[in-house]
């Protein structure tokens, strides 16, 4: 796990930092091969998940999108005027990690279907949860789960 220089500091000056603590803009993963915390930009509404990361020409290697929906749903991606290769990692309401799409074709616009029962997926740089070892089975945890998240918010 990485440590921002930022908490770091705060806890020589005696702030305790969580690991756990949840934010909009982070999320952890964790599973038998270790955990991860990405920055990530959230994309809950219509506007935002339209546009995703389109026209991105790059991305810093431990960041994302997080889309995230009010229900569960079916949920279809594509890669239209997406620049970048992308792993999209499709995850139910408890938090756990229900399909991963590695490498997804810049600009291809056939549709990756993610599965019933998706309230988030998490768009990643390609090849990132091969080099991590994300796993179906993996648990996220973001202030989006609620109650039933397997990996809660303190």
């Amino acid at each position: 796990m990485r440590v921002t220089i930022f908490a770091a500091l705060l806890s020589l000056i005696g702030f305790a930092v969580a690991a756990s603590d949840c934010a909009p803009d982070r999320v952890s993963l964790r599973g038998n091969w270790g955990r991860e915390d990405f920055t990530v930009e959230l994309a809950d509404t219509n506007e935002t998940r339209e546009r995703g990361l389109m026209f991105r020409e790059s991305m810093p290697r431990f960041s994302g999108m997080l889309f995230v929906y009010d229900a569960p749903h079916h949920a279809r991606f594509w890669m239209k005027n997406t620049l970048i290769p992308l792993d999209m990692i499709f995850v139910g309401p408890n938090g756990v990690v229900q399909k991963i799409h590695k490498l997804a074709v810049p600009h291809d616009e056939t549709t990756i279907d993610g599965g019933n029962g998706i309230i988030a997926i998490l768009e990643i740089n390609g090849g990132l949860a091969d080099m991590l070892g994300i796993t179906v089975g993996s648990e996220m945890q973001h202030p989006a789960f609620g109650a039933t998240a397997v990996w809660p918010c303190n």
